[in-house]
């Protein structure tokens, strides 16, 4: 008995084709198993992780009692969860929170502007600014929380028990080891 038909077939049972296919298919599995890729992401590597600080501001966030936010966690040494461009980064924690007078413009009869507290009882808006600290990797690129870049202007949604609003980055500061 021959080793390779007239047909093509290995001893008559399988083909050739078949046997070279189930090979390479034998091979992908045993190199997926046994030599896996590195775990982690790109951002990862070549990076070392330092404590960093980020500056929030809230413009304009609709609410009727501010002080409602802090009876749930969003506070000062409390925690809050971050997602970056629709990517959730987990908790962090909140290191201030400063609410931001309201202004307005007045107009004075010289040609000069004033800016005076907003007196207005109806006015349902808050501005704030925050701080957030962490655990960052820094690149060459700049600081990734998760694997999102953290860099000024960009928007960082915040979530919590009862909020769900978004700001954006004014200041990012890395914490020397």
């Amino acid at each position: 008995m021959a080793i390779l038909d007239s047909k093509g077939r290995l001893f008559g049972k399988i083909s050739i084709l078949d046997f070279g296919a189930l090979l390479v298919i034998l091979l992908v599995i045993f190199g997926v198993f046994l030599f896996p890729g590195g775990s982690g992401s790109v951002a990862q590597v070549g990076s070392q992780t330092v404590p960093i600080e980020v500056d929030l501001v809230v413009r304009g966030l609709n609410v009727r009692d501010p002080e409602q936010l802090y009876a749930r966690g969003f506070e000062k040494g409390g925690k809050t969860k971050v997602i970056i461009r629709n990517q959730p980064y987990g908790t962090i924690d909140i290191k201030s929170i400063q609410v931001l007078p309201r202004t307005i413009l007045v107009p004075q009869p010289d040609g000069s502007v004033k800016e005076l507290p907003d007196v207005r009882s109806n006015n349902f808006s808050t501005d704030m600014l925050l701080t957030l600290q962490g655990k960052a990797q820094v690149t060459a690129d700049g600081p990734v929380l998760g694997n999102s870049k953290v860099k000024i202007g960009m928007p960082i949604e915040l979530d919590g028990f009862n909020y769900n609003f978004n700001s954006t980055v004014i200041d990012v500061r890395l914490q020397e080891k």
